[in-house]
């Protein structure tokens, strides 16, 4: 393996804000938050949806709507 190119592979957790769920796994992605899990500092990627939160894998529908972003999206494409 060729030394100097290839990204840092550590462990990180991948935050699910919508259903308050935290997996730790490895990844090449860099995060600028850090959140403790288990004892332990680690890097913090927060994600919208996961497996825990996504309809096809709960079974259940829920509207996410951070933000107002369907409003905002009726407002601007809005017929006058």
């Amino acid at each position: 393996m060729k030394a100097g190119i290839h990204p840092e592979y550590k462990e990180v957790i991948f935050y699910d804000v919508a259903a308050d769920y935290k997996l730790l796994t490895r990844s090449t992605r860099s995060a600028k938050d850090t959140i403790e899990y288990e004892g332990k500092e680690y890097p913090c990627i927060k994600i919208d949806i996961s497996s825990k939160s996504h309809p096809f894998f709960t079974g259940t529908q829920r509207l996410l709507d951070t933000e107002g972003r369907v409003e905002r999206f009726r407002r601007k494409y809005a017929k006058n």
